[in-house]
């Protein structure tokens, strides 16, 4: 299930036989699964400066329990139908979640597909990828300073939450373990490099952030030049003023597939920068420097946010594309795509090339494997932002669920679904075709 290469020059031939396939509809859901919105694993006590869920379900907080939910990016596991996806901040904000602790979890798709299934999912070995009873401390990897590496004071410093003392006391095991928490960082990309090394995108900063393979930090943050979220140190310092908004940081990270770059792509728009573009910043992972190179996305007219970004060879890209329209806005229609860029020919400072290849609001199903009585397949939340090739005609795609709130199908607590998806053409441009849609 590893990312396979496209040929170069592929996306006009790409996109001419896209338009043949009607690819409104052409792009078919071979599998589909539900993660319920009340997933959790073992504490520390989250959700203590969470707002209640305005549906009036999984209220907050929860006691000795973190959920197991709000995915944001994913990566190959160790065995077939195993993923690791990275858990966001928590509750939405720097605010709300210093009690969420910043982890990875393993879990096991059991497909519903064209021959039935389950379509649930189950814990899996972080390291194995074999069935686990409960997400527990074998499923995840845990992000720590236990070597003192950041500059940033985090939540482990501090005797009380947010360093006021009429909050509770910071949970002993985040002290002991120099945990980091939702108010340190909001971590929504997740890459490993050729060492075995994570590299994690974080929107406060926005900071990229090492780690080993045990989730421990091995330097100091790492900023992007002359670019200052709100929360980054230098604006909190009078250093700098933000040029960036809030919650705008790294959605969408790549390494591209010879192991040497990574690429960020940010979720909103530089001040100064063209209207309705979004930066693509080349990063060297053996000097852990920027090469000064950047690209610009092209959002859409609908489009307002992306989602997530992957690397199909070392200058094409799969991209989420997304608003904030769901099934309950009926004043917004929800856009929700995928996309694939090309960066091949194209000058620093140039816009990448782009050609859809999935709308997630007309997905053909013909076998209704979400059971909604429809042969068409709506994903019609929030966010959705994780996104991998399985092989060159299938792509999976999941939601971050922004637990415990939703809205996306209904006035509830939405759950995570996890989809296969096949594509009218391949990515390869000899057509070979690995998908065997097996279950």
């Amino acid at each position: 299930m590893r990312a396979v290469p496209l040929k170069l020059h592929l996306i006009p031939t790409l996109a001419a036989a896209l338009l043949m396939s009607d690819a409104a509809t052409a792009q078919t859901l071979t599998g589909w699964a539900r993660m319920p919105a009340a997933s959790f694993a073992d504490g520390p006590t989250s959700g203590q400066f969470a707002a209640p869920n305005p549906y009036g379900s999984n209220l907050p907080p929860y006691l000795n329990r973190q959920p197991v939910q709000g995915f944001s990016g994913v990566l190959p596991g160790p065995r077939k139908n195993v993923f690791r996806f990275l858990v966001d901040n928590g509750f939405g904000g720097q605010g709300n979640s210093a009690d969420s602790v910043l982890r990875a979890y393993s879990v096991q798709v059991n497909w519903r597909g064209v021959r039935g299934g389950a379509g649930t999912v189950a814990p899996a070995d972080w390291l194995s990828g074999g069935t686990r009873p409960a997400f527990d401390l074998h499923t995840r990897l845990q992000l720590n300073d236990a070597r003192r590496q950041l500059t940033l004071p985090i939540q482990a410093d501090h005797a009380n939450y947010y360093n006021n003392p009429a909050n509770p006391a910071v949970d002993p095991a985040i002290r002991a373990g120099r945990l980091l928490t939702g108010a340190d960082f909001d971590v929504e990309s997740l890459r490993q490099d050729r060492w075995g090394n994570y590299w994690f995108g974080d929107e406060f900063g926005p900071y990229l952030v090492k780690t080993n393979a045990q989730g421990t930090v091995l330097r100091s943050e790492i900023a992007l030049p002359g670019v200052y979220a709100p929360q980054h140190k230098d604006v909190a310092a009078g250093r700098a003023a933000a040029n960036l908004p809030g919650s705008g940081g790294f959605e969408g990270m790549a390494i591209n597939k010879s192991g040497t770059r990574l690429y960020t792509l940010l979720e909103r728009g530089v001040s100064g920068d063209p209207d309705k573009t979004l930066r693509i910043d080349e990063f060297d992972i053996a000097s852990e420097r920027y090469t000064g190179r950047r690209f610009f996305y092209p959002l859409e007219a609908a489009g307002t946010n992306i989602g997530d970004m992957v690397a199909v060879d070392d200058k094409r890209f799969v991209v989420l594309e997304r608003n904030g329209g769901t099934a309950t806005t009926p004043a917004l229609a929800p856009f929700k795509k995928v996309y694939l860029i090309d960066l091949e020919d194209v000058a620093a400072g140039g816009v990448a090339r782009k050609t859809e290849l999935v709308d997630l609001m007309k997905l053909a199903d013909p076998h209704d494997l979400n059971g909604d009585g429809s042969a068409l397949f709506t994903l019609p939340y929030v966010t959705i932002e994780n996104v991998l090739v399985l092989d060159p005609r299938t792509l999976l795609v999941v939601n971050d669920n922004n637990f415990p709130y939703g809205g996306g199908r209904a006035l509830a607590s939405d759950d995570t679904e996890f989809l296969r998806i096949r594509l009218p053409v391949s990515l390869v441009a000899d057509g070979h075709d690995d998908d065997k849609d097996e279950d």
